[in-house]
This record gives structure tokens, C-alpha cells and sequence, in this order.
């Protein structure tokens, strides 16, 4: 952007001055050259003599610009520069062959995001609220990055924080002090609500459905529209449906079961286990269940209802009791009390190891 001269200064003042920079301090003391300044930077509204000339001597203090918006640079023809300086009794400048003179204005950024995240945590807890992460804010105004002089270098600092739970509005104020003993006011109002994270479904599922890792995101949500029981992420995914629910609805606990391993009426494997002994036979659920469950088994071969405990899918364990030592009741007879056990539990065997 070009810069804008500003008034000139009374003509008597300014041969004043030139009458002073001309003459020197002392017999026999060399002049010192004016040097241009190639990039300048300034932290007031003005521009002066000072900021784009070395050795500008009692002339330094002259206004002779204004300066660019805060955090902003703007740029002028050397010619221009020089003649502005001359006008105001600068001469005999070294331009050092600079085609342009930048001016750049300091500013203090204070970026949108941290003027959400000073409102959020000026807000936690308030009515309810909680943490300041889990506040949704909606401003009345867009918030932008804010520029400062930068003379404001203080903390911002909530000075007034109002929340109605009723309406959900909020209205906020900080302060930020600075070196003219005059603190900046910044005001924000708008609307907030808590969220939090739900999982939520990527398509429509049917009842009995295994969720699968891509049927499940994550999602931040209205506490209020979720309400208490929602379900995460990782306690979905590998869970059966209870029922049918559509895509983009959040998952809750209540909707959720373990699958079940073993179904009515569905082939099964029966294993009978004890110390040193595994067996294997061939059944048929007369249960659903899960992981853990205790479902009644048909034994296919012996027609036999037995009972065990769902340890995979469509596998049944039933633990027999440790076999007791030997009892001999005959030379030619030995028995144990478990070997009936056992085969009162175990028809005709379909496959056989030793652990």
C-alpha cells in the first residue's frame, strides 16, 4: 500500500532545523551522511525521519508518513522517499541504490483460536458447562485474528464470564493491559453447549449385525441430543446389534450386545476337558450364547442333553472332574469314581488327544 505524507511542518521550523542539522557542533567536525534504510519497521502510527534515515540527527523525531495498518507492510519509490526527506531539510542522503523503502507495522496477533479456547476455559464449569475441551462455542460475531499494538502485552484476562443454562448464551470480557496504563476491552458473546464424543454409524444396520471398524466413526455431539448413555468407539466395534439402527445415529451402550458364539439349533463342537485329557465329539446348541454363556447341548451320538460353557464360536466346553487315583476291588477289575463320569458324559468318540 503507499504510504500517506502527513502535513508538513511550519516553514520557519523547518529552516530551523535545517540551519541546525547544516551547521556542525563543533569547528573542524566532519558531516555525517544521511543513510536510507532499505526495510523499516515501526511500532506507532507514524512514520518518522528517524525510522527511514541513519544519522538523522536533530531531524529524527519528524513525522513524515503515516504508518500501515497494524501487522501489515506497505512500500514507497526511493524518489518519493528522498523527496519527502528533502522537503524536510534531510540532504546529501545515501540511498545506497534501494529501488523501494518497505514499512512494516508491528502488531500483537492474538489468533482465533486462543480466543476461543480463553473463552472456553473462562466458561468451565459454569452452570453445568464442564470442561472448557468439551464446550461448543457459537459466536454472534465471526472471530478473526485480533492485531494489537503492540504496546498491549499483557494476559488475557476474564474480567466478567455470564452463562445461562437456560438459553444456553453466554457474554464474556477480558482484559489486557498495556503500557500506556490503559488496558485494551475485549467483549464476546454468543451460545454454548457441551459435546461429546460418540460413535456413530457409517450405514444402517440390521439386528443381530457384527460392527465392523469402517461401520463406526467418531463424532462430537450435543450432550444434550446423546444424552448419558453413549457408547465409544472401541466398545462397539466387534459388537452385535440389539436392534436396528440407522446411519449416522449414535451408538448407545443399550444398543449393543457381545455376539453370540453359539446359536440355537446350530452345529457345534463339544469338548470334554480334564487334566491330561481332551475330547471331542459332535452336538447340537440348544441355546444361544456368548462368550461365557452356559447353553444346554444336544450329544448327536448319544441323544444326551448335556450342559457347558460357550468358549467359541460354536464350541462348547464341558470340565470333567480330575480323575481320583486307582481303586483295585478286584485283581482283574481296576475303576475309577471319574471314568463314569465321564462316560455317562461322552458318547462314542470323534477325535482324541493328549494335552
Amino acid at each position: 500500500m503507499m504510504l500517506r505524507p502527513l502535513l508538513l511542518a511550519a516553514l520557519f521550523v523547518a529552516g530551523l532545523l535545517l540551519a541546525a542539522t547544516a551547521a556542525p557542533a563543533h569547528a573542524g567536525d566532519e558531516a555525517i551522511t544521511p543513510v536510507l534504510r532499505a526495510k523499516v519497521s515501526v511500532s506507532s502510527d507514524v512514520v518518522r525521519v528517524g525510522d527511514v534515515v541513519d544519522n538523522a540527527g536533530a531531524l529524527s523525531q519528524i513525522a513524515i508518513y503515516r504508518a500501515p495498518d497494524l501487522g501489515t507492510t506497505g512500500s514507497l519509490p526511493v524518489a518519493q522517499v528522498v523527496n519527502t526527506l528533502r522537503a524536510q531539510g534531510v540532504i546529501g542522503i545515501d540511498t545506497k541504490d534501494i529501488k523501494q523503502v518497505t514499512v512494516t507495522r508491528l502488531a500483537r496477533t492474538i489468533e482465533s483460536k486462543e480466543i476461543e479456547r480463553a473463552v472456553a476455559q473462562a466458561l468451565e464449569r459454569r452452570s453445568g458447562l464442564g470442561d472448557a475441551a468439551n464446550i461448543n462455542l457459537t459466536f454472534d460475531r465471526d472471530v478473526q485474528d485480533l492485531r494489537l499494538d503492540v504496546s498491549n502485552t499483557g494476559a488475557m484476562l476474564p474480567t466478567t464470564a455470564r452463562y445461562e443454562p437456560r438459553n444456553g448464551r453466554f457474554d464474556v470480557s477480558f482484559q489486557i493491559a498495556n503500557d500506556n496504563g490503559n488496558p485494551t476491552q475485549l467483549r464476546f458473546t454468543g451460545s454454548a453447549l457441551v459435546t461429546v464424543d460418540v460413535a456413530v454409524l457409517t450405514r444402517n444396520v440390521e439386528r443381530t449385525a457384527i460392527l465392523k471398524s469402517a461401520d463406526v466413526v467418531v463424532e462430537r455431539r450435543p450432550r444434550s441430543e446423546v444424552g448419558s448413555d453413549t457408547a465409544a468407539r472401541e466398545q462397539a466395534v466387534g459388537m452385535q446389534m440389539r436392534r436396528p439402527v440407522r446411519a449416522g445415529q449414535s451408538l448407545r451402550v443399550a444398543d449393543l450386545a457381545k455376539p453370540d458364539l453359539v446359536q440355537r439349533d446350530q452345529a457345534v463342537t463339544v469338548i470334554f476337558q480334564t487334566a491330561g485329557l481332551y475330547l471331542t465329539t459332535r452336538g447340537k446348541a440348544l441355546d444361544n450364547g456368548t462368550e461365557g454363556d452356559v447353553v444346554s447341548v444336544l450329544n448327536i451320538q448319544s441323544k444326551r442333553t448335556v450342559t457347558g460353557t460357550v468358549t467359541g464360536r460354536g464350541q462348547v466346553t464341558i470340565q470333567v472332574a480330575t480323575p481320583q487315583p486307582v481303586i483295585i476291588t478286584d485283581p482283574g477289575v481296576a475303576e475309577t469314581p471319574a471314568s463314569a463320569s465321564i462316560a455317562d458324559n461322552n458318547p462314542p468318540v470323534t477325535s482324541s488327544k493328549s494335552e
